[in-house]
């Protein structure tokens, strides 16, 4: 993800997301930890046919990753680029030097749920009230990375099949 990779990310996130999206300073803050020697953030895209349809974001520091956000468009949901995007994350994690990686999730959002759990997440808690103004619960998951499928960069993460016309993955430095 890249700063020209903003307003459309905004437009998806105000989409998939409209009760607690994220603000357009909080991209720019995660974006300026994602480049150079010292980077602690992963942030990638997904486009198609010149068209944003998903980002995903990871933060790691200490040995421990935190999955900030993904998300995937509507008409993409079922094609496996959620599970590319994941995969591209816990690929990232493992050259952070992570031992573990957490995230959050809705307690009402059983599809990513899902998909979290085919890669090997445990629920390990909950947050209560965490997803505002909702007052939503929200399931604490954890990875640790030495059991992750594909962690050591492999391509084989279940879950993430090799999807010939599936969008491209662009992460920070794709663009240069």
């Amino acid at each position: 993800m890249r700063w020209w990779d903003i307003a459309p990310v905004l437009e998806l996130e105000r989409e998939l997301f409209p009760d607690d999206a994220w603000s357009e300073g909080m991209f720019w803050s995660e974006l300026a930890h994602a480049r150079g020697p010292h980077a602690t953030r992963r942030y990638v895209v997904a486009e198609t046919g010149g068209r944003l349809v998903g980002y995903a974001g990871l933060a790691a520091a200490g040995g421990l990753g935190d999955v900030q956000t993904i998300a995937v468009a509507r008409d993409q949901w079922g094609t496996g680029l959620g599970a590319r995007l994941l995969t591209d994350l816990l690929q990232h994690a493992t050259a952070f030097e992570c031992d573990e990686v957490l995230l959050e999730v809705r307690v009402d959002n059983t599809r990513a749920q899902r998909l979290y759990e085919r890669f090997g997440f445990e629920p390990i808690g909950f947050r209560r009230g965490y997803y505002q103004p909702g007052n939503i619960d929200a399931l604490v998951m954890r990875l640790r990375v030495q059991d992750a499928p594909g962690a050591s960069g492999a391509s084989d993460v279940p879950g993430a099949p090799d999807v010939p016309d599936a969008p491209d993955v662009q992460g920070t430095e794709s663009h240069g």
